[in-house]
């Protein structure tokens, strides 16, 4: 019997030829991931281990994001305890303030997550690095501690669901539309414990960006970690970023599988999700004239160039966003920021009457840069659209694709791009 991708992986890190779902195993870690939020716990917990440094400087990457520029006194005294644990570390891949980006953005942008890693993070979108064929999952603040520790992580090997992917994506649909029909078919725990797989001929035509927002959402299907095989698209992509040495790791054709589920995306149109699960879907253009007050383009899952372009493409058609709709641009990373800035995309944001942010989580966690209030409604490229999501309990998220979302500011209600 083969194995998986996600086996493969695991068991070279784990010096072993093969490992088997339902194997509890303890891998090595190429990369620990903490931010400002999880990261003072992780440090609690390293320092009481009585371990006086990290196993490797390199391989910890502490990212500011959450609340970044800090919004209050708690979240400064988060920042500035995590940063002078990096000082005393001297780990490398410290981000703060103008460096900072929103963090399953930046470590792919900038190579410090490659293909064929075994990657743990105190966040649950950490599974957005498996676009790059890489196993990348969430785990507790605890966790990353014993892995700054030890170097290494202990947990079980999932299973894997296989995704097969088929037919020609229509107009204005994207990888948000993907994963959001999906975890409208499968529930938001389809895939519990499982590494979600994702293959098929379309998939070689999905853009990295595309890749990376179907990956980070695996976690809203339950699932442990979301995984490509790396193929052409990655290699462009990586070559010209990576700061360490990869490897291409595919699935053998007699590999065992928990499922196998064929999704024929020519049937799928752009998708929202309404409050208050990510499973809640329906195609946008099924829902009925429902007004908002709110929208957020941004995040680590639809906060890219590619993201910002399509938004900039519609708001630039429609000249002006509704005067009843605060219209929130986050780009994910300075480097975001810096090229939508060369290409205009920012001047056709700021004449429309958008509301421009620094690189930061911010509303998506109901940090700041745009709370709901009671009563009040958003449309959102982010993932979650739980109750009090982004603010008020009484509050409501709709998810959407970046193409949705700006059409829905332009008409003041969740709208296609086709209305504009």
């Amino acid at each position: 019997m083969g194995s998986t991708i996600t086996e493969k992986i695991l068991a070279a890190h784990c010096g072993k030829k093969v490992v088997e779902a339902g194997e509890f195993i303890e891998p090595k870690v190429d990369i620990a991931l903490s931010n400002d939020v999880t990261g003072p716990l992780a440090i609690k917990e390293f320092r009481k281990s009585g371990v006086k440094k990290v196993f490797d400087k390199n391989k910890i990457a502490l990212v500011m994001d959450h609340f970044t520029p800090n919004k209050d006194i708690l979240s400064a005294e988060h920042v500035k305890f995590v940063r002078e644990f990096a000082k005393e570390q001297k780990i490398k891949h410290y981000y703060e303030g103008g460096n900072v980006g929103v963090e399953h953005a930046l470590l792919p942008e900038k190579g410090i997550v490659v293909p064929g890693d075994v990657i743990i993070g105190a966040d649950s979108h950490t599974c957005t690095y498996g676009a790059l064929g890489a196993f990348s999952t969430g785990v507790g603040s605890t966790d990353v501690a014993a892995a700054m520790a030890t170097g290494k992580v202990w947990f079980k090997v999932p299973q894997s669901i296989k995704f097969v992917l088929t037919g020609k994506l229509n107009k204005w649909v994207s990888g948000k539309d993907i994963i959001l029909y999906i975890i409208g078919l499968i529930g938001v725990d389809g895939a519990l414990y499982q590494a979600m797989e994702f293959t098929g001929p379309l998939c070689k035509k999905l853009t990295m960006a595309d890749r990376f927002t179907i990956a980070n959402m695996a976690i809203e299907a339950g699932g442990k970690s979301g995984i490509f095989t790396p193929d052409e698209i990655t290699e462009k992509y990586i070559a010209k970023r990576a700061q360490r040495k990869y490897k291409f790791y595919t699935s053998d054709k007699d590999a065992k599988y928990h499922k196998t589920l064929e999704i024929d995306c020519s049937k799928i149109y752009p998708q929202v999700s309404l409050p208050f699960l990510p499973s809640n879907t329906k195609a946008a253009k099924d829902v009925k004239k429902t007004y908002i007050d709110q929208v957020v383009i941004g995040s680590c899952t639809n906060g890219r160039i590619e993201d910002l372009r399509v938004a900039a493409a519609i708001i630039k058609k429609g000249k002006k966003v509704n005067p009843n709709v605060r219209t929130l641009i986050i780009p994910a990373t300075p480097d975001v920021f810096s090229q939508a800035l060369a290409e205009g995309l920012m001047k056709i944001f700021m004449d429309a009457g958008c509301i421009i942010s620094a690189p930061t989580c911010g509303p998506c966690l109901g940090g700041h840069m745009g709370i709901l209030a009671a009563g009040e409604r958003c449309v959102a490229t982010t993932n979650r659209n739980f109750t009090g999501r982004m603010g008020h309990t009484k509050s409501e998220v709709i998810l959407s694709n970046p193409a949705v979302a700006a059409a829905s500011a332009i008409k003041g209600y969740i709208a296609t791009p086709d209305e504009i």
